[in-house]
C-alpha cells in the first residue's frame, strides 16, 4: 500500500488488521501500513531504526612497510570524500555514498583493556574492565529500545551467532538492559522465525495467563522475606526482583499485542536450519530475519553479535564462508604465508553481507512513501578491536539514515597523531596491546549520543560522554 492510502475513508480505517491478513493471502511480509495506525498503538508517521552488527578479533592493520598493506589494511585510505577502499572493503563500492567510515573512536574506560575482554562494553562505554568486580550499563540499542519499544510488538530483537549472555568480559550478546544486565541472544534461525511470525492463538494466551498469575504469587512470596534477610541476601533478592520486573514488562507486552495478529511471511527463501557451520546460509538467514522484522515493524531496533572474544565457539566456524580455518585464529596468523590476506578476506566476507543487507533496505520502497527503507535506518558494523586484540581506533562502518540527518559517502578521521591509521598496526603478538602510545582518540560514545538524537531520543549523553561527534 503507498500514499494513496492516506484518502481512504474512516470506514475503510477501521478494517481489522486480521480480517485484512485473511482476505487477502499474502506470501510477503507485510509492512508497516499507515491506514492500520488505528490498531496499531502509537505508531509514528515512519519507522526510524537502528542496527548495530559486532563482529569479534578486530581486523588486519599491516605496517606501511608490509607489501600486504595497499590491499589487506582495513582502514581506507586517502581523504573524507577521495578515499579508496582496499580489497578488504572494496566490495562496498557500489554503496559509496551510502556508507560512512570510521577511526578514531574508542571507549576510554576500555582502552588499556585486552581485546579479549572488550566486546561487553563496545554499546555501552561502561568501565567492565580486564579483571576484577564487574559492572555494565545500559546499552545504546536498549536506550532507543525503550523509546520506540512501545510502537512494536517487540522492543528489539537481540541475535548473536552463540546465543544466550556468555559471561562477564565473554559477552555472547551485544544488549545490556538498565541494570546492566545482559540480554540473552538469540541463535536458532527457527527460533527467531517463530518468535516473529508464528501466530500464538488460544493456547499462548492461556499460558500468558497462567504465567501472570504465578509471576503475581512469586513477587507477593519475595516481599514477605524482605525484612527477614541479612543485608547482602536484600541486594540479592533487589537483583532478583529486578530481574522479575523485566518479566513483568515482557508479560505486559505480550498481553497488549495479543490480540493483533502476526505478519504472515513466506518462509520458503530462509533456510530455518542452518547452523554456523554452514556459514554462508547462516549469515544470509540472519540477516533476512533482521530484515523481515524491519519490513514487518515487529520491530525498529536489532543487534547482531557475529562471535564472542576469547575463545572457541559456533562464530569460530563462520570463517568456513571463505573456504578458511577457525575464525579466532587468522588474528593469530598474520605473519604466515598469506596471513594478513586470508584474515582480510574474512572481513571482507563480513562486509559483503553487511552490504548484501543494506542494498535490500536501499532497494525496498518505505511502506509510507517516505524513500527507502535504508533512509529510515542507521546500520552499523564494527569491532571493538582494531589490529591484533588492541582496544583502539574501533573499525567501523555505518550505513544509511539520510532522513534521519545522516551524510553518508565519508571517511570520517578523529582525534590526532593517526591520520595514516598506523596506530597499532602491525602487532602480531599478545605484548602488543600493552604497547604505550600517544595518538589521540575520542569516545565511541559521542557518536552514540549523535545517533539517539537523531533517532528522536532526547539526551545529551551517554557512556560517560556527553556531547555529540561533530561532522556525523
Amino acid at each position: 500500500m503507498k500514499a494513496g492510502n492516506r484518502l481512504m475513508n474512516t470506514k475503510t480505517l477501521s478494517i481489522s488488521r486480521r480480517n485484512f491478513l485473511r482476505g487477502t493471502g499474502v506470501a510477503l511480509a507485510l509492512p508497516w501500513f499507515e491506514s492500520f495506525a488505528v490498531a496499531h498503538p502509537g505508531n509514528e508517521t515512519t519507522p526510524r531504526r537502528f542496527l548495530s552488527v559486532y563482529h569479534p578479533d578486530g581486523v588486519g592493520l599491516p605496517l606501511k612497510s608490509d607489501p600486504a598493506c595497499e590491499d589487506w589494511s582495513w582502514f581506507p585510505r586517502g581523504g573524507e570524500k577521495d578515499f579508496q577502499l582496499t580489497k578488504v572493503l572494496d566490495v562496498l563500492e557500489p554503496l559509496r555514498s551510502d556508507i560512512t567510515i570510521y577511526s578514531g573512536l574508542s571507549h576510554p574506560a576500555a582502552r588499556t583493556v585486552h581485546g579479549h575482554s572488550n566486546a561487553d562494553q563496545y554499546l555501552t562505554g561502561a568501565a567492565t574492565g580486564g579483571h576484577g568486580p564487574y559492572k555494565n550499563s545500559i546499552s545504546v540499542d536498549q536506550v532507543y529500545a525503550a523509546y520506540a519499544g512501545e510502537f512494536t510488538r517487540h522492543a528489539s530483537l537481540v541475535m548473536s551467532t552463540n546465543g544466550g549472555i556468555g559471561g562477564p568480559r565473554g559477552a555472547q550478546t551485544q544488549s545490556f538492559n538498565s541494570a546492566g544486565r545482559p540480554i540473552p541472544a538469540m541463535n536458532k534461525p527457527k527460533q527467531i522465525f517463530d518468535m516473529l511470525f508464528v501466530t500464538s492463538g488460544k493456547e499462548s494466551a492461556a499460558k500468558l495467563a497462567r504465567s501472570k498469575s504465578a509471576l503475581d504469587l512469586l513477587i507477593a512470596n519475595t516481599r514477605s522475606l524482605e525484612q527477614k534477610l541479612s543485608q547482602r541476601d536484600q541486594q540479592t533478592l533487589q537483583q532478583y526482583l529486578d530481574a522479575v520486573r523485566d518479566t513483568e514488562i515482557k508479560l505486559a507486552r505480550a498481553q497488549r499485542w495479543m490480540d493483533t495478529p502476526v505478519p504472515q511471511v513466506d518462509p520458503g527463501n530462509l533456510h530455518l536450519d542452518a547452523e554456523p557451520a554452514e556459514a554462508r546460509l547462516y549469515f544470509q538467514t540472519m540477516y533476512e530475519l533482521i530484515y523481515l522484522s524491519f519490513l514487518s515493524d515487529s520491530t525498529r531496533v536489532a543487534t547482531f553479535q557475529l562471535g564472542r572474544e576469547n575463545g572457541e565457539g559456533p562464530h569460530d566456524l563462520l570463517s568456513r564462508a571463505v573456504g578458511l580455518g577457525g575464525a579466532h585464529g587468522l588474528t593469530h596468523a598474520v605473519k604466515e604465508p598469506n596471513g594478513w590476506q586470508n584474515l582480510g578476506t574474512y572481513n571482507r566476507y563480513q562486509a559483503e553481507e553487511f552490504g548484501r543487507f543494506v542494498q535490500k533496505l536501499k532497494d525496498t520502497a518505505e511502506p509510507t512513501g517516505n524513500g527507502n527503507m535504508l533512509d529510515n535506518t542507521f546500520a552499523m558494523h564494527g569491532s571493538a578491536s582494531s589490529s591484533f586484540h588492541l582496544s583502539r581506533n574501533y573499525p567501523i562502518i555505518s550505513a544509511g539514515g539520510k532522513n534521519l540527518g545522516f551524510e553518508n559517502g565519508r571517511y570520517l578521521k578523529f582525534g590526532k597523531g593517526n591520520e595514516d591509521n598506523q596506530a597499532g598496526a602491525g602487532i602480531v603478538t599478545d605484548a602488543g596491546w600493552r604497547s604505550k602510545t600517544e595518538v589521540e582518540e575520542l569516545p565511541l560514545s559521542h557518536l552514540f549520543v549523535t545517533i539517539l538524537q537523531k533517532l528522536g531520543v532526547e539526551t545529551e549523553s551517554f557512556g560517560g560522554a556527553t556531547g555529540t561527534l561533530t561532522r556525523v
